[in-house]
């Protein structure tokens, strides 16, 4: 089991960028899978990105081109990069991480508007 904590949301312009970070209890090179997923009000929690142990990467189509994802092994942390920002992108964002067990990270905020 990992724990994992979200950090990096807040209130940003249409347009802006934010870096999230998600920060594990424990080694995460080992962790076969990270990801990001979202949670708008009314809506269910959708996929964002993912990244896993070996490099490969994976994107949701409405965030292809804006974001990024990437994993720091040596910080036990992983990032979403995200540019572009649109009023639809305004959710909470989960950290999830695979392995033996599948945990989740409390969330944090984002909010695009102007």
């Amino acid at each position: 089991q990992v724990q994992l904590v979200e950090s990096g949301g807040g209130l940003v312009q249409p347009g802006g960028s934010l870096r999230l970070s998600c920060a594990a209890s424990r080694s995460i090179s080992s962790i076969a899978v990270m990801g990001w997923y979202r949670q708008a009000p009314g809506k269910q929690r959708e996929f964002v990105a993912s990244v896993y142990n070996l490099g490969g990467t994976n994107y949701a189509d409405s965030v292809k081109g804006r974001f990024t994802i990437f994993r720091d092994n040596a910080k036990n942390t992983v990032y979403l990069q995200m540019g572009d920002l649109k009023r639809e992108d305004t959710a909470l964002y989960y950290c999830k991480a695979v392995s033996t067990t599948i945990d989740w990270g409390q969330g944090t905020q984002v909010t695009v508007s102007s």
